[in-house]
């Protein structure tokens, strides 16, 4: 059973397996958080979300299959 837990995290670190990526993720509390939004991080590595403004980041050497 996963454990959720608060997004107290302002830079989280995430593989090709998180993907395709959103915020909050699934590990997250739901109840007091914002609309599911899908962040683009494919092209620069890192993407920025507009409501929480948590960074993700992709882990360094993680390969994204069928994405140029």
């Amino acid at each position: 059973m996963t454990v959720q837990k608060e997004n107290t995290q302002r830079v989280i670190e995430v593989g090709a397996a998180d993907l395709p990526l959103h915020c909050p993720t699934p590990d997250q509390i739901a109840w007091n958080g914002h609309p599911r939004v899908f962040l683009p991080i494919e092209k620069k590595g890192e993407a920025l979300c507009p409501y929480c403004g948590t960074l993700y980041k992709l882990r360094a050497g993680e390969v994204i299959k069928g994405h140029h």
